[in-house]
């Protein structure tokens, strides 16, 4: 497989996975719902915590050796910066942001993390964005806005709270999409993701020891199990893996299909009935992320 058909195939793959974090979004809510003592703190402890070492069982299994990458100072800093500044901002600030609002608000203010990503990038690596880049981006953002809204601008009534919450979310999704870019070129992504998760689990822990007593019920253990797998194994192996062959920019714009997919598993599960804004934002979302991995053939003259 060449390196252009490999790019396409991990930037389905990471469409997939978007589609997954959307799915796992409804389980979240769903979640927080059952009990007040359910807090984003501690799901998000569960969450890194329970994921970091199935991950690494996984590794240990395929023969991978995880332990011998800490070693190294250097990947092991690494690491830890990715698990701290990465995968736990994009995840707790995120969690929080739906509890003080929505899952809606929450969605569309993570979504700012691309517009990070691509400043970054133009400032210090002195990348040259395409009209086409910006233009996608701006598409891809008024689709979200419109399928977390439903084109209704009274939804967007939230809290300073909520709003400083959401757009930490934002910069954790800028930071877990670039820190690995390196990192994940010499080390197993299944080893990097694991050590990461379980790093940021623990770093939380400490800095928030309380472990409420959650109702043990089976919606909560099959909302907490769905988010864990679908919302978080299997999705972050191959938004990790997906940029040895992706842009960064790209991966991240294609976060688009998270509130895509959340969108249409409402309808399908809970019978949302779709308004004609909500199916413009559907387009403008696919739109925009066929648009982004659009390059022109240049036409070569002949002599």
């Amino acid at each position: 497989m060449d390196k252009q058909s490999k790019s396409r195939l991990w930037t389905i793959l990471a469409a997939l996975a978007a589609v997954m974090w959307g799915i796992s979004g409804l389980f979240a809510e769903s979640l927080f719902k059952v009990s007040s003592k359910i807090t984003p703190i501690w799901l998000t402890q569960v969450r890194l915590i329970i994921s970091g070492i199935v991950l690494l069982i996984i590794a240990t299994v395929l023969h991978q050796k995880p332990f011998s990458v800490l070693k190294d100072k250097k990947n092991t800093l690494h690491i830890i910066a990715y698990g701290i500044f990465g995968l736990l901002p994009v995840q707790v600030f995120y969690f929080i942001a739906i509890e003080m609002a929505n899952a809606s608000i929450a969605t569309i203010l993570q979504f700012i993390g691309p517009f990070f990503v691509l400043t970054y990038l133009a400032v210090t690596h002195q990348q040259v964005l395409r009209k086409l880049d910006v233009l996608a981006a701006i598409l891809a953002f008024i689709g979200v806005f419109l399928l977390s809204t439903h084109g209704n601008f009274n939804q967007l009534a939230i809290t300073p709270l909520a709003l400083f919450f959401g757009l930490l979310s934002a910069v954790g999704e800028a930071s877990y999409t670039l820190i690995p870019v390196k990192l994940v070129k010499r080390v197993s992504s299944l080893v990097v993701t694991g050590w990461g998760m379980l790093f940021a689990g623990i770093g939380l822990m400490i800095v928030y020891p309380r472990f409420p007593a959650i109702p043990n019920t089976p919606r909560a253990w099959l909302d907490v199990s769905a988010i864990i797998i679908i919302g978080t194994i299997i999705p972050f192996q191959i938004m990790a893996n997906a940029l040895r062959y992706v842009k960064p920019s790209t991966v991240s714009l294609l976060d688009a299909f998270e509130p895509l997919s959340a969108t249409v598993g409402s309808v399908l599960i809970f019978g949302l009935v779709m308004s004609g804004m909500d199916w413009l934002g559907t387009l403008l979302v696919i739109g925009a992320v066929l648009a982004l991995n659009f390059t022109p053939k240049r036409n070569i003259k002949k002599s």
